[in-house]
């Protein structure tokens, strides 16, 4: 009987610990999933167009994604709060993959930007509410490991995206881009079906559907004004000014009904809260300097470099390297030491120096710069991001949790859809006025950004068009690199908080 009493606890502890590895693995999935579906479209984007048509909105099928998904950060951080993250996990999964067979199905561009936006809306729930979830079953001095990993996830999704898109666009259908998720995301539907135990009780709640239309407009504003400013419309195009009316105009309606909501979207007390503050504007600027340089590295190796879309992917992997093994080894230290204030310090000024490298890349530089300078960015980026969630997971109450995560995840994902707009911007104001001057002397250029054709243009042609494509690029990097050295000067000033046993 001794030996019985003996035996239950410890097959009870490894079924428990069997249970935690499939649920943490099906979070790392869907996380994956959401991260990818921001970037592994761009090597296909020549593809789609070709099938398709619809050149003039191009953009729109990363835009519809990245917009949608940001919209709705805040809408799932709350109803995990109120209503459990289980039910809302599951159904933003569902959403997601409905969204995906929509995308693989569509037969014209209007289809395909209506549903990459139906994707978006499960996507957004399922980066959120991923990582809120891991303050479910892990305490705070444990949970720096995990969100360790969660950080190398959304660093893995974000550099080998366009080298997976690449792939599957020389070796299949771009439609594979995304029927892809389909057996992934149920896969990881069932698991968090059968092990994830949450909480059952439920509470009284209101949700704030007046701050919920406010913060949609202000977004919706904001980003159609820096995505389509100097490019769809001139700077000077009344209705352009228009938009961003409507912008500010949900700004202010946001904060009004933010100070008089009984359940706000997101409690502007929130904002007394040093930690969550400065972790709110630093993952502004990172997801800003992070999405508005490096969107364009494929784009450089395949132009400057001559790379096939999947060589140039590739050959990101330094960089996704630094990312995967800094975020991991920061989670563990910050786990076994319980401090993590020094990660965003170290972190965004390693960021800011890889940017700077990245500026001094020549035409006839080595590829192994590109390797060295990447992966020191990398590293950098992989000390930051999950620890600003970490640092707000552990000094804000826990009911708060939810709302507190899914508040920094919006100001990242916020500040990558201003980023790679204005960035985009400057890098083709800078590519604009370098052609201008060798169209001025005669010379006939691509009608696009087709690598092949700019490779088989004469050499005293081909060599000015790649210096104005460089200088494009090092203007991007430019404006990375002094964003992200505004971020290190504030990551001084965060706090360093004993990270707490339990939430209690």
């Amino acid at each position: 009987m001794k030996t019985n009493s003996l035996v239950q606890p410890v097959a009870s502890s490894d079924t428990k610990r069997q249970s935690f590895g499939w649920l943490l693995g099906a979070l790392l999935l869907v996380m994956l999933l959401s991260a990818l579906d921001q970037t592994i479209v761009s090597t296909a984007l020549p593809t789609i167009v070709g099938e398709l048509g619809g050149l003039d909105r191009l953009s729109w099928i990363v835009t519809a994604y990245m917009l949608a998904s940001t919209l709705v950060v805040p809408l799932y951080g709350k109803f995990g709060d109120l209503f459990g993250r289980k039910p809302v996990l599951q159904i933003s999964v569902i959403l997601f993959l409905v969204g995906s067979a929509l995308c693989g199905l569509a037969q014209n561009m209007e289809q395909l930007i209506f549903t990459r936006a139906l994707q978006g809306l499960g996507g957004g729930g399922l980066m959120v509410v991923s990582m809120a979830a891991v303050a479910d079953v892990i305490p705070p001095a444990d949970r720096g490991k995990y969100q360790g990993l969660f950080g190398g996830v959304f660093g893995l999704a974000t550099v080998i995206g366009p080298l997976l898109g690449g792939f599957i666009v020389q070796h299949a259908s771009w439609r594979w881009i995304f029927y892809i998720n389909l057996p992934l995301g149920l896969f990881a539907l069932l698991v968090i079906n059968a092990v994830f135990k949450t909480d059952s009780k439920r509470k009284a709640h209101e949700i704030d559907y007046p701050g919920a239309f406010f913060l949609c407009l202000a977004l919706v504003g904001v980003t159609l004004f820096t995505s389509e400013g100097g490019s769809v419309h001139a700077w000077s195009d009344p209705q352009l000014w228009c938009i961003f009316a409507f912008g500010v105009v949900g700004v202010i309606g946001f904060v009004y009904e933010e100070r008089r909501a009984w359940e706000p979207i997101i409690p502007l007390t929130l904002f007394r809260n040093r930690s969550f503050l400065l972790s709110s504007l630093i993952g502004f600027i990172v997801g800003m300097s992070l999405f508005g340089s490096v969107t364009f590295l494929p784009l450089y190796l395949q132009v400057v470099k001559a790379s096939t879309p999947t060589q140039a992917g590739l050959q990101l992997l330094p960089l996704m390297g630094g990312l995967l093994v800094t975020s991991i080894i920061s989670g563990r230290v910050i786990s076994h030491t319980g401090k993590y204030r020094m990660f965003p310090i170290a972190g965004t000024l390693l960021a800011t120096i890889g940017m700077a490298l990245m500026t001094t890349l020549t035409l006839d530089a080595p590829v192994w710069h590109i390797y060295l300078f990447s992966s020191i960015l990398g590293m950098g980026m992989g000390m930051v991001m999950q620890v600003l969630v970490l640092a707000v997971q552990n000094t804000v109450s826990p009911d708060s949790i939810g709302v507190a995560t899914s508040s920094v995840t919006l100001f990242r994902s916020v500040g990558g859809s201003i980023g790679v707009a204005l960035f985009g911007a400057v890098f083709s104001q800078v590519l604009k006025s370098g052609l201008t001057k060798l169209v001025d002397k005669g010379a006939e250029l691509p009608h696009s950004l087709d690598p092949e054709a700019i490779h088989h243009l004469a050499m005293d042609v081909q060599i000015p068009y790649l210096q104005a494509f460089g200088d494009g690029v090092h203007a991007a990097f430019q404006m990375a690199a002094g964003v992200m050295l505004l971020a290190f000067i504030l990551s001084l000033f965060m706090p360093e908080s004993p990270l707490r046993k339990k939430d209690a």
